[in-house]
């Protein structure tokens, strides 16, 4: 087994010490929660209700192909903004002081197919920690052997064609997520470089509600639905494109665009920058200003203070955007961003092309 990439440990007036200071402080002066405030009350409640009347509608009436699979495409893209906007935050413990509420809304990731257990390892522990780390990070192998990403991943000759082929494969990620990846990941032997042993009721858990969430996006549908059970398979996969493609480029614009970078262990097995620095070196925003954005994708636009602060629900993170930035800024570190979502898109392009073909880099 391979070993921990360690991080230096922090002296001195360390920029972490200090942003963590100055974001206490703002919520400390304002009195403000860190924690879920109305509107992210209102968001939960919108997310669970569009969801909610996207697959009775679908499910009970009468209505044209055409509606059925647009409706199924709405859908999709609601699983992943309830993934984004509740679950994300509940797993974390941000979005509640609740452990509690937590638990409830953490438990809401099985009904969009995943496993909020398997999540906690693979996100909150390891990729949280290892951020873009070759051989640790596993969030970001998409689809090793297909895309390509940094430098220490071996080149292929189909790979040059990746930045067409990658945006398809993405739209996958969620149809492998259901079937496979929660599976692979709760069974084999570590998850980068960290173990875990399992507690027994996660072994029910993993499989009892993989078959409720079967039952209930393919089987009731089969039992309610004048459709043909191979209908109702073209609209699951319709569903998970959907999904996949939505959950793929928000995760991808955030960690792999052009400016971040992908660090890797020194000759000792440990990392040359502290924990926080790392985060500012591995780490994109995009879409900042547009309210769009913010609405819909929970916070994940602003991943640089995400990584910082996944303990302060997504809702705050435009407040100490400003703070971060400042911060990065005296302590001469990056602050990566693309203002908008397209051009975040084109720089992962870029990545894609250059990663294929590496000889036509600059």
């Amino acid at each position: 087994m391979k070993s921990k990439a360690k991080f230096p440990c922090l002296t001195g007036n360390s920029f972490y010490a200090e942003v963590r200071r100055r974001v206490n402080k703002d919520f400390k002066e304002n009195n403000r929660s860190t924690n879920a405030n109305k509107l992210m009350w209102f968001k939960a409640c919108f997310f669970l209700t569009v969801f909610l009347v996207l697959y009775f509608v679908i499910l009970l009436l009468p209505i044209s192909t055409a509606l059925l699979l647009g409706l199924t495409v709405l859908l999709g893209a609601t699983c992943a903004f309830i993934g984004f906007n509740i679950c994300h935050d509940a797993i974390h413990g941000s979005f509640s002081n609740s452990k509690r509420i937590n638990s409830f809304f953490s438990f809401l990731f099985h009904m969009v197919g995943a496993n909020p257990y398997v999540w906690n390892i693979t996100h909150n522990v390891v990729h949280h920690t290892y951020t873009n780390i070759p051989g640790h990070d596993e969030d970001i192998e998409v689809a090793p052997g297909l895309i390509r990403i940094c430098n220490e991943d071996e080149l292929k000759p189909h790979q040059r064609f990746q930045q067409w082929y990658a945006f398809p494969l993405y739209s996958l990620a969620s149809l492998s997520w259901v079937f496979r990846k929660d599976y692979k990941k709760f069974f084999q032997k570590s998850v980068g470089a960290c173990q875990h042993t399992h507690p027994k009721i996660e072994y029910f858990n993993l499989f009892f509600y993989k078959f409720l969430y079967y039952f209930v996006f393919i089987g009731l549908p089969i039992l309610v639905m004048p459709l043909s059970w191979w209908q109702v398979a073209i609209g699951f996969v319709v569903l998970h494109m959907a999904q996949g493609l939505t959950m793929g480029l928000v995760f991808q614009l955030a960690h792999v665009v052009e400016g971040t970078t992908f660090p890797v262990t020194n000759a000792d097995g440990n990392m040359e920058e502290a924990w926080a620095e790392h985060q500012m070196r591995t780490t994109a925003n995009f879409a900042t200003e547009c309210r769009i954005s913010a609405f819909f994708l929970g916070g994940l636009n602003r991943q640089i203070e995400h990584h910082l602060f996944p303990k302060i629900c997504h809702i705050h993170y435009g407040r100490i955007a400003g703070i971060v930035k400042q911060t990065a800024l005296d302590f001469n570190l990056p602050y990566h961003e693309n203002a908008t979502f397209l051009l975040a898109l084109r720089s992962h392009y870029r990545i894609l092309k250059k990663m294929g073909r590496p000889e036509l880099a600059d």
